[in-house]
């Protein structure tokens, strides 16, 4: 896998589309047509496929289907499609969204009263039949700037309709592997919430007592921000930010939503970091005895996406957490980050059947505790993955030397 990443990076400009055993693959760039900055997290689809971009902007697309065209989406950017052609690069440059000032229009609607409308519009744009999920997952842990750990796999999540509750939702890991540096100093058996059952607990349009319910609205003090687009729609921004004190931490953030259908289309929270005890509560899983826990930031990003069908329904999820620890007895405190993310690479509602108790992943288990180490460099074969950025593929590269 490093060789063939040392190769990829060498030519970062460079798209090639190649067909292995009538399996389609594209990969390619995404940058900003005015700087020239690679565009991070951008939505690729070819067909019923989806990848997103890595943060140096590039992607790879596997489809058992001819893949002729893709269209990219980013927020704040104009939609872009661009066609495949067999040995040519693809450099996909997106155009940024200009706001024209007699678009934006002030609002008679107060923005809880536009945030409990699009509630009220939830079983009218998201799926209500349940649904399977192909999905694809990483993890990271960093102390300082070097990374400790990295797990990754493919899986299947289950959901019911978006009419019903979460408690039958479920995740299963298809296939994994993890690398765990082998310094014993760089040893962190510090569990912090996350994992690959996210999407399940952070999907704040079906979980709607986490943010989207009349209570949990009237904690904030709400304010109608300036519009944006996500490709081609038109989306309001509601920005959120604590207003009462609760037993628990609450949020500051910013909630999208379709200004056509009124979907909920992205989420990005911040928890309040005020009160260090709450914080802690929410973030920390488990610790060894001994070891002093501080949390510094939590950091949390939902998007969806709407299908051709019209339907909205969950594509994305990224958690960045950092925190430092230290021991008793110790001067100086450590700093860490931990990092994971999920894309949702396509879906069905074919035949589906939820995943069994025994298969699911449990939200108290450990992802790294399930997977087996890196070893084989065709492991994904035409799976769907979010390509390692340079920088992590580097660290991957230095910590299997090591073994």
């Amino acid at each position: 896998m490093a060789m063939r990443r040392w190769i990829l990076t060498s030519f970062a400009l460079l798209c090639t589309v190649t067909g292995w055993a009538q399996l389609s693959v594209v990969s390619g760039t995404v940058v900003d047509a005015h700087t020239g900055d690679a565009v991070a997290g951008a939505n690729v689809q070819g067909g019923p496929v989806t990848v997103v971009t890595n943060d140096d902007g590039y992607f790879t697309l596997k489809s058992d289907q001819a893949v002729d065209v893709v269209t990219v989406t980013h927020l704040g950017y104009k939609s872009a499609q661009a066609r495949t052609a067999v040995g040519e690069p693809l450099h996909v440059r997106l155009q940024p969204t200009a706001i024209q000032l007699s678009e934006v229009v002030v609002m008679a609607m107060e923005p809880r009263e536009l945030l409990l409308t699009a509630i009220g519009k939830i079983a009218m744009n998201y799926s209500r039949r349940p649904e399977l999920y192909h999905c694809f997952y990483r993890e990271t842990a960093m102390k300082r700037q070097h990374y400790i750990s990295v797990a990754e796999g493919v899986v299947d999540m289950y959901k019911t309709g978006y009419e019903s509750d979460t408690d039958r939702d479920r995740v299963a890991i298809r296939k994994g592997r993890r690398l765990l540096s082998p310094k014993k100093s760089d040893t962190l058996s510090v569990k912090v919430m996350g994992g690959p059952v996210t999407p399940v607990l952070l999907d704040l349009v079906k979980n709607r007592d986490m943010l989207l319910s009349a209570d949990e609205l009237d904690c904030y003090d709400l304010k109608m921000e300036a519009p944006t687009t996500i490709g081609d729609r038109r989306q309001y921004v509601v920005s959120l930010r604590p207003r009462r004190v609760m037993p628990y931490p609450l949020y500051f953030g910013r909630l999208y939503i379709d200004r056509e259908t009124l979907a909920f289309t992205r989420a990005e929270l911040s928890l309040d970091m005020s009160d260090r005890l709450k914080a802690t509560q929410t973030m920390l899983v488990r610790k060894p005895m001994g070891v002093r826990f501080r949390p510094k930031e939590l950091l949390l990003q939902v998007d969806y996406r709407t299908g051709a069908d019209g339907l909205t329904r969950i594509s994305y999820v990224r958690t960045t957490f950092r925190f430092n620890c230290d021991w008793r007895r110790r001067l100086f405190a450590t700093a860490f980050t931990a990092f994971c993310e999920m894309a949702v690479t396509s879906s069905t509602d074919l035949d589906v059947r939820p995943i069994r108790g025994r298969e699911s992943f449990d939200q108290r288990d450990a992802f790294y505790d399930k997977v087996d180490y890196f070893r084989d460099p065709l492991f994904w074969q035409d799976y769907n993955i979010i390509e390692p950025t340079e920088s992590l593929d580097k660290a991957i590269g230095k910590l299997l030397k090591k073994y």
